[in-house]
């Protein structure tokens, strides 16, 4: 799939299982990409553990971590916001991406809810 489709993909999950996957290191900080082209910084974040373990294969230091939509919204989206970070919304491995702002993503989200 290309950004586009594993972007709704990532919505139609999310609103299923409701809970959204980032990556942490073992001081539970976690995963930043600051994107080489652009200098744009950003959470990668996934639609479930297998996809978020997938991108971390390799990486000895990096473990899934989910995050309840509620929490998501209540408590990330506005400290992404305020630190000026984007979200990337899952990451494949051709390295194409969706970036999308927090709010942006929360209200996406919570357009497909009302219709779900």
């Amino acid at each position: 799939m290309d950004g586009e489709g594993r972007y709704d993909y990532f919505l139609n999950e999310v609103l299923e299982e409701r809970e959204v996957w980032i990556l942490v290191n073992a001081d539970n900080r976690f995963l930043k990409i600051v994107s080489e082209e652009d200098g744009v910084a950003y959470l990668p974040v996934w639609p479930s553990e297998a996809f978020a373990a997938g991108y971390a294969k390799g990486s000895d230091d990096l473990s899934p971590k989910s995050i309840s939509m509620p929490d998501f919204f209540r408590k990330w989206v506005p400290g992404l916001t305020r630190d000026g970070l984007e979200v990337g919304v899952f990451p494949g491995v051709d390295d194409t991406l969706w970036i999308t702002g927090a709010e942006e993503l929360k209200r996406d989200l919570q357009d497909d809810m009302s219709s779900f």
